[in-house]
């Protein structure tokens, strides 16, 4: 498995940071996007846990990973997002 199938798998296990997904050169826009869209599902769900009194990442992350999808024109997908406790409408 390569890291771009592993990061779209599970980010954080090739990246530390979203800024790390930008700096890739061999990674398409389309696959940056989709990685990030995938930690920011993942961040969310950590969120969650931390509201059950979990241990989680840190607090900025989803800024974070915001920051680096308009530093492509990209944006989180709302559209496509169920109404969960997790995101979306």
């Amino acid at each position: 498995m390569t890291d771009i199938d592993k990061a779209m798998l599970d980010p954080t296990a090739v990246f530390r940071t979203p800024e790390e997904v930008l700096l890739r050169e061999d990674m398409t826009r389309e696959q940056k996007v989709e990685v990030l869209r995938r930690w920011t599902y993942d961040a969310r769900n950590l969120e969650v846990a931390e509201e059950e009194n979990m241990a989680g990442q840190e607090p900025d992350i989803l800024d974070q990973i915001c920051r680096a999808l308009h530093s492509l024109d990209a944006w989180l997908d709302t559209e496509h997002s169920p109404p969960t406790k997790q995101g979306g409408l």
